[in-house]
C-alpha cells in the first residue's frame, strides 16, 4: 500500500492520538469535508487534527508548525495555531498536526453579506501580515513570482475555461499584471493561497483565515488579489483605500494574479463537473463570479 492509498479514517485519527498523545484521545473526533494536501478532522470543540494527505513533501505542515505561533499573536484575525505535533510513525508513515479550530464556515460553502465590513476586515488583516520577513522564512518555488514568470500556468486555465465573450478582456487584464513593475520593497510576509475553502465566515463577513502551508516571504500582490477573488462586487475601490500600501504597479499585478486564480477556481470546478480526484464543482461559479469582479477593476 503506498502513503496515497492509506485511508483515513476516525479510528486512524484516535489510534494515533491514542499513540503520541493519549490525553487527546477520548476527545469527539468528526470528519471536516474538503481539504486536498492535507485532510482535517474535528478534535473536541477547540482543535483540529491536520493530517498530511495529497501533499509530496511534509515542508507545508511544518512550515506552519514553526511559523505560525510566531504570526498568530499580532494577526487581527483567528488563525490555526500548533497545540501538538504528531511525527510519522508505521501506523501512518506521514506528518500530521493538532492546530486550534477557526470558527466559522468556509467561505466556498458561506457568503459575505456585509461587504463593507468584509473590506475592512481584510485590509486590516493583510496590514498586518504584510511585514518584513525574516531572511529564514520559507521562499515559494509554486507562489510568489511576478506575473511574467507565471505565464505557463495561466495560459494552461486560459485555454481550459476562459469563457470566449470575455476571453480578450482577460487576456488584457493579464497582460497589463505582465507589463507591471516588480515588487521592489523588502519580503513580506505573504498567505499566498487566499481562495473561498481558506478564509471563513460568520456573520456575513470574514472571521478568520486558515490553511497557511503556502506561506512564504515575497511579494504582497499574491494575497491583494483577493480584493477580487473573495470580496463582493464593489469593495475593491474601499479595501485599497483601507489597506494604503499598495502603489498602482502593485493592484496591476494582483489584479493579474486574481484573473489567474479565478481561471483555477473555474477549472476546479469544471474538474469536479467531470468527477475527476479533487475537483470541486461549487468552486466552477464562484470562479467566474470572481473573474467577472476582476473584469470591473478597481
Amino acid at each position: 500500500m503506498t502513503d496515497t492509498e492509506i485511508k483515513i479514517t476516525v479510528d486512524l485519527v484516535r489510534d494515533l492520538l491514542q499513540e503520541q498523545h493519549p490525553d487527546l484521545a477520548a476527545l469527539a473526533i468528526r470528519e471536516v469535508a474538503g481539504g486536498w494536501g492535507n485532510q482535517m478532522w474535528r478534535l473536541g470543540d477547540e482543535m483540529a487534527v491536520r493530517m498530511q494527505r495529497m501533499d509530496p513533501t511534509p515542508e507545508l505542515q511544518l512550515n506552519e508548525r514553526r511559523w505560525l505561533p510566531v504570526l498568530a499573536p499580532r494577526l487581527p484575525l483567528p488563525v490555526p495555531t500548533p497545540v501538538r505535533f504528531g511525527e510519522p510513525s508505521e501506523r501512518f508513515p506521514k506528518h500530521w498536526t493538532v492546530m486550534t479550530w477557526v470558527p466559522g464556515e468556509p467561505l466556498d460553502h458561506g457568503s459575505i453579506s456585509r461587504g463593507d465590513h468584509a473590506a475592512d476586515t481584510l485590509a486590516g488583516f493583510l496590514q498586518a501580515l504584510h511585514v518584513e520577513a525574516p531572511a529564514e522564512a520559507p521562499i515559494s518555488t509554486q507562489f510568489g513570482a511576478h506575473p511574467r514568470n507565471c505565464t505557463n500556468s495561466f495560459e494552461g486555465f486560459f485555454q481550459d475555461v476562459a469563457p470566449d465573450d470575455i476571453a480578450a478582456d482577460v487576456r488584457a487584464v493579464w497582460d497589463d499584471a505582465v507589463a507591471a513593475d516588480a515588487w521592489e520593497g523588502p519580503p513580506v510576509w505573504v498567505h499566498g493561497d487566499l481562495h473561498p475553502a481558506n478564509v471563513v465566515v460568520s456573520d456575513g463577513t470574514l472571521s478568520g483565515i486558515i490553511d497557511f502551508g503556502a506561506m512564504f516571504a515575497g511579494d504582497p500582490a499574491w494575497d491583494l488579489a483577493a480584493a477580487w477573488v473573495l470580496l463582493p462586487a464593489g469593495t475593491a475601490s474601499r479595501f485599497f483605500d483601507m489597506y494604503a500600501h499598495a502603489d498602482e504597479a502593485a493592484i496591476r499585478r494582483a489584479r493579474g494574479l486574481a484573473a489567474m486564480k479565478s481561471l483555477f477556481l473555474m477549472a476546479m470546478g469544471q474538474s469536479g463537473d467531470r468527477g475527476l480526484p479533487g475537483g470541486k464543482p461549487h468552486w466552477g461559479p464562484a470562479g467566474r463570479a470572481a473573474l467577472d469582479r476582476v473584469l470591473k477593476g478597481v
